[in-house]
């Protein structure tokens, strides 16, 4: 396994002469990227952040929506994808090409409300939250939220709901939450980057769901957690597979991906929605870059390598101050060795 381990680095640095030739006279390799907004505020850190390890390598990042990620990459007009939802199968088969998914950070959804009266952290059970975006609980004082909240002074006012209005990882996270917590909703409404919604009003990117609901009075959207930070939104505790209220947390999250870690599939496509396990969040999520196995351009493969391994290891200790959890140790060992898979064409 040594001498294994030696020659892979040593193959690594040689792959790596021609990325560490193009910085020594002044060369610039180009990283094009697209996708989910998700992951945004952790990727443009680590973008810049890598920037100074690697001053070769710049990263160009369109954060248009993990349906605009899967469409760019699959069409090969940017290097790598991003996405807060596993692609399906038939979307692979529409690639040419081996595609991988190398999970990243973890993450999750969070009902962001603006109630001019309420300034706490209300509970919402999962069939409070399947009723305001099914449109049959349309008022802010229903029995069902005031049920679970009796300290709280819930108006009586209508709700307006705020969804992605662009095709969405954030929606993926949570149309898969609902769909698996109400049959109705996977039946009539299912689980996609884009649906359908029953009602409520759309805002393109979680930035602007974000805006929406917090320039409108008595709304509710699902948003990423580190959005709602940043935005200074109020969100709710969401009742998980447990019965227990749950406030999205790094712990929380973690807990949510512990029991997924332990049947993890080899391509990381997994669902972590509405987990099993006392304290975890319901609607946590991994989040993903889409990376060719097969690399045409050896500078641009081999600078992609190098920032996966910075990734997996000083890129984790940025996540929690920006509303993300880390890997798990045991992901990480098994992401280390899909890079492996990673073929750069010389």
């Amino acid at each position: 396994m040594k001498r294994d381990h030696v020659f892979r680095n040593l193959a690594l640095l040689l792959g790596a002469l021609p990325l560490l030739t193009s910085v020594a006279f002044g060369g610039t390799v180009l990283l094009n990227g697209a996708g989910a907004t998700f992951p945004y505020p952790i990727y443009s850190k680590w973008f810049d952040l890598f920037a100074k390890v690697e001053p070769g390598v710049r990263f160009n990042y369109q954060s248009i929506g993990s349906g605009g990620g899967i469409r760019q990459i699959t069409e090969k007009t940017v290097d790598f994808g991003a996405t807060d939802g596993p692609m399906t199968d038939d979307q692979l088969w529409k690639v040419s090409g081996a595609l991988l998914h190398f999970p990243t950070v973890l993450g999750g959804d969070v009902a962001a409300y603006n109630i001019p009266e309420v300034r706490e952290k209300l509970n919402f059970t999962q069939k409070a939250l399947v009723g305001i975006f099914t449109g049959t609980l349309t008022r802010w004082n229903d029995p069902e939220l005031a049920r679970v909240n009796p300290g709280a002074t819930l108006p009586d006012k209508p709700i307006i709901l705020v969804h992605r209005s662009d095709g969405s990882g954030t929606t993926y996270i949570w149309t898969d939450f609902l769909s698996k917590v109400s049959p109705e909703w996977e039946k009539k409404v299912g689980r996609s980057t884009s649906v359908n919604w029953p009602v409520g009003i759309g805002g393109k990117g979680n930035e602007g769901v974000s805006g929406l609901v917090k320039q409108t009075p008595y709304s509710i959207g699902y948003v990423e957690w580190g959005y709602a930070i940043h935005s200074h939104l109020t969100f709710g505790l969401i009742e998980n597979a447990e019965g227990e209220f749950v406030d999205c947390t790094v712990e929380s999250i973690t807990k949510a991906a512990s029991a997924a870690v332990k049947t993890m599939p080899s391509d990381f496509r997994v669902s972590i929605t509405n987990a099993p396990g006392k304290g975890a969040y319901p609607a946590a999520s991994f989040t993903w870059l889409l990376i060719y196995r097969e690399q045409e351009n050896a500078i641009k493969g081999e600078a992609i390598i190098k920032f996966l391994h910075w990734m997996l290891h000083e890129g984790q200790r940025y996540a929690p101050d920006l509303g993300y959890a880390p890997l798990p140790e045991e992901v990480i060992s098994m992401v280390e060795k899909a890079i492996d898979k990673i073929v750069i064409k010389k």
